[in-house]
């Protein structure tokens, strides 16, 4: 059966593959070959892909990264569309889905809302469903650098507190969207916001996400 993380992989290989090696990302300083290795690295480098959290790895990461974007951009999509090596974690299918599901989404989302003609893409419930249960468990994790509290909201009134304090921000939106929100992708998703003005420009203008 099919997982959401398969479903996003390939989604994201073919969006990359139809754009080609040098279209805008939302990714700052990333054109679409520079996202394409990102997501190689993560998944089939493991000695390196450390580097993205931790300075000490980062010269090993950004040589090794090196080395992928050297390669043929057709040979990084098919890398991504057949998925990681067998021995890889991410080739057991549960951690799969629950390291690679909002991944993908997000930066599929990254490459389509880069482009100028982009339009919404319509979620299915069991996805949104998906998306808002990784938001009511890792939201703290992504809320925690934004500088006021801020309180994640469905339309149908479900919240998610993705940092205490105050004065509070409530972010209201379909579950796709409030993960793009808080994976600091904020210009592009399709929110309202409620509070106190200046604390609204300061969660707009603060880089959030797991990063």
């Amino acid at each position: 059966m099919s997982t959401h993380a398969k479903r996003e992989r390939l989604l994201l290989a073919d969006l990359l593959e139809a754009t080609g090696p040098d279209a805008p990302t939302l990714c700052e300083g990333w054109l679409t070959r520079d996202l394409a290795a990102h997501v190689v690295v993560r998944e089939r480098r493991p000695d390196a892909a450390g580097g993205m959290l931790l300075a000490a790895l980062r010269n090993r990461l950004e040589r090794v990264t090196a080395e992928y974007l050297a390669k043929p951009y057709e040979e990084l999509i098919q890398l991504i569309r057949t998925g990681p090596p067998r021995m890889s974690p991410y080739g057991i299918k549960q951690l799969d889905e629950v390291a690679n599901t909002v991944e993908f989404y997000v930066h599929t989302e990254d490459v389509r809302r880069a482009q100028p003609d982009w339009t919404p893409r319509e979620l299915d419930r069991v996805f949104s469903d998906t998306l808002w249960a990784r938001l009511e468990k890792g939201g703290r994790m992504m809320g925690r650098k934004s500088p006021v509290g801020l309180v994640l909201r469905r339309p149908d009134g479900q919240t998610a507190v993705a940092h205490r304090g105050t004065p509070v921000v409530t972010v209201t939106g379909e579950p796709g969207e409030l993960i793009l929100f808080a994976f600091g992708r904020q210009s592009v998703a399709d929110v309202q916001l409620e509070g106190d003005k200046e604390a609204i420009e300061r969660v707009r203008e603060t880089k959030l996400g797991l990063a």
